[in-house]
This record gives structure tokens, sequence and C-alpha cells, in this order.
């Protein structure tokens, strides 16, 4: 039994660090250049586990050295590695990122063995998925995969959280009627539901959109700006704020705070579903501080404990 189960990718991430995003048909110079471990749902799940939840992955990465390395990696983080699968004849997952001079980032992913994983994956790992607090899933997998983790969570009254990224125009609601926090970003939130979500009137009827197509509760992250959330119980937008502070790399924020949210709800369920997002927030906050993806996720040890209190 573990806390938290992540359905979803891994990917190995070439980060380059450049002054502006070229225009098309440019070269520039970057600045400097790193490699590291990424993709969305071990992104989630390394950020609840360094938070103290015991965790679990189910996805896939390629038979060549990345995915190797990248099993190693896991096993360093302490995640229950048995429903990772390296598939033979494919590669690794790979994210190219271009970080500009303010913390911004573009991002083109290829997603190679991720899009190997199966229905018949998830049904291999119901046992732990049964029996798990939350599952948390994304779509840098196959959709029909996403879905089918989706309602098996259901089937076993298991709490899931559904981040719709990288996301899809025309997303069938059939994803948000099997999902308990459905948690997009503003801009993802923009292309789900056709217009721009750039202010509080329009955050409102964003999360409005979403209650009517089937989620329990959607939570919209905004970046600098905090979060907002909605329920079925009190439809009217909920704010949550958050700390400014100025960012040398946003990738990877958005699932920091979905592995921490994830932590807190599996951990500590008397929390206030408000506090859990605004703690969420807090930590999200501290990733966009330091370069990197997974190497910008503070541990519990290195956190103040009041963040778990």
């Amino acid at each position: 039994m573990v806390d938290v189960v992540v359905v979803g990718s891994l990917m190995i991430d070439l980060v380059s660090v450049v002054d502006r995003i070229p225009k098309l048909g440019e070269t520039i110079h970057g600045r400097s250049f790193q490699q590291n471990f990424g993709g969305k749902g071990a992104n989630q799940c390394v950020a609840a586990g360094r938070l103290g939840a015991s965790v679990a992955l189910i996805g896939n990465v390629g038979d060549d050295q990345y995915g190797t390395q990248y099993l190693a990696e896991l096993k360093n983080n302490s995640i229950n590695t048995e429903f990772v699968q390296q598939v033979s004849g494919c590669n690794t997952g790979i994210a190219s990122i271009w970080v500009d001079g303010k913390g911004q980032n573009s991002i083109i992913i290829t997603a190679n063995a991720n899009e190997r994983l199966t229905i018949e994956d998830v049904t291999r790992a119901e046992s732990l998925i049964k029996t798990a607090k939350i599952v948390i899933c994304q779509l840098e997998v196959p959709q029909e995969v996403t879905l089918a983790a989706l309602k098996m969570a259901k089937k076993h009254n298991v709490r899931s959280i559904f981040n719709p990224a990288p996301a899809v125009k025309d997303l069938s609601t059939t994803f948000l009627q099997y999902t308990d926090i459905f948690c997009p970003n503003e801009t993802e939130a923009e292309l789900l539901c056709g217009f721009p979500v750039d202010s509080d009137e329009s955050c409102q009827r964003a999360l409005t959109f979403f209650l009517e197509q089937g989620a329990r509760v959607p939570v919209i992250t905004l970046g600098e700006r905090g979060a907002v959330f909605a329920t079925k119980e009190h439809p009217d937008m909920q704010t949550v704020k958050t700390d400014a502070v100025v960012p040398v790399d946003s990738t990877g924020a958005g699932d920091a705070f979905v592995g921490a949210l994830a932590c807190l709800l599996a951990t500590k369920p008397d929390t206030d579903f408000a506090e859990a997002v605004s703690r969420a927030c807090k930590y999200a906050s501290l990733t966009v501080q330091s370069a990197g993806t997974q190497p910008s996720y503070p541990t519990r040890q290195q956190l103040h404990m009041s963040f778990f209190h």
C-alpha cells in the first residue's frame, strides 16, 4: 500500500537557458545547458515523495541508457518502480526545453516509450491503485490509458487528481466525470474552455464550465498569482494567493503543485482544502527560484515544519 500512485510520463529534460526565445528561422546563442530527469508523471511523483508521501509510478522508459539511468534515479528517490517498464526497441521520452531570461519556458516533448503505455499495464497494477489514497494522471501518455486509470480509481473509491496537460482541445467530458480534482493551469484552462482565462470574472466562468462538465473540484493554477478553485457544493470561486518571488526557472512548477497537493491530501486528510492549495502554491513558488525541474524540488527536511502543520 502506498499513499500516492502516479500513472504518467517519464522524460529526459534537455534544457537550454537563453536570453530570449528565438524567432522562427532564427539561431541564437544559449547561456547554459542542463540534462535532468523529468516528465510530468515522474515530476509529480518525485514532488509527493520528497514531501513525505509513499509513492509509486506506473509508466515506461526506453531500453536506452536514459531508461537505465532513470530507473536508478527513481529508486534513489524511494519510488516504487514495480510497474515502470523498460520497453524493448524504444527510446526514453525527451523534453526539449528553452528557458528565457525571465524564467519562462517553452517545451517540446517527444513521448517515445510513454506512447507504449497501455490499458493492460494499468490493469496489471490494479492491486496497487485500489489501495492508494490518491491517484494522479496527466496527458503525456495515451488518453485511453489515463481514462482507464481514472475509472479504476473511481471504481475503488480512490481520490483522483487529473492534470490535463499537455492540454487537448475538445477533451472528452468523460475525463472530468471520472475526476475528483481537475487541475489545469490558466493556459490549459483557456484551451479547454475556448475563452481567455485572465481575470477574476473569466476564472469564475472557467470554474463554472468545468463544474458543468462534471468535475467535482476544479482548481486552476495561475503561476505567480496563486490559484482559484470551486466545488460542486460551493461553486463560487475561492482565491488562494501566493508569495511574490523572483523566478529563475518555472519549468515543473505546476507538477510540484500537483505533487504537493496530493501529498498533503494523502498524508494530512483533515487539512482544509483551501489550506492544502495554499501550501501547494507555496511549494511551487519555492521550486521556481532554482534551475531545473526535479533538482528544484525541496525535500521535507529542507522545509520549515510549519509547512506540514
